[in-house]
């Protein structure tokens, strides 16, 4: 299932509320600044409450950062994320 959903959330079998959670997540990485009121309460809607939504943004935000941080300074991907990656291309 975490395969799936890394490499595409919208075809993994994900529960409603999972589904919603991860279309945030990719709101929160690539367009930060578009979060609206809506998007918000798309989540309460699916049971999250505001603390649940500022845990949810805090570990997307310090993914993001790590992320960006490790790419800038050159750092590899451990061995089984490499390893992991260079399988899932092959699929494509």
């Amino acid at each position: 299932m975490a395969e799936h959903v890394k490499h595409d959330y919208r075809r993994a079998r994900l529960k409603p509320r999972e589904k919603a959670l991860a279309k945030f997540a990719e709101l929160v990485t690539r367009h930060p600044a578009a979060i609206r009121r809506a998007d918000i309460e798309t989540l309460g809607k699916h049971g999250l409450s505001d603390r649940d939504i500022l845990d949810a943004v805090e570990v997307i935000a310090y993914f993001n950062y790590i992320n960006r941080v490790a790419d800038a300074l050159g750092i590899d991907p451990e061995p089984e994320m490499a390893r992991a990656f260079e399988h899932w291309n092959r699929k494509r």
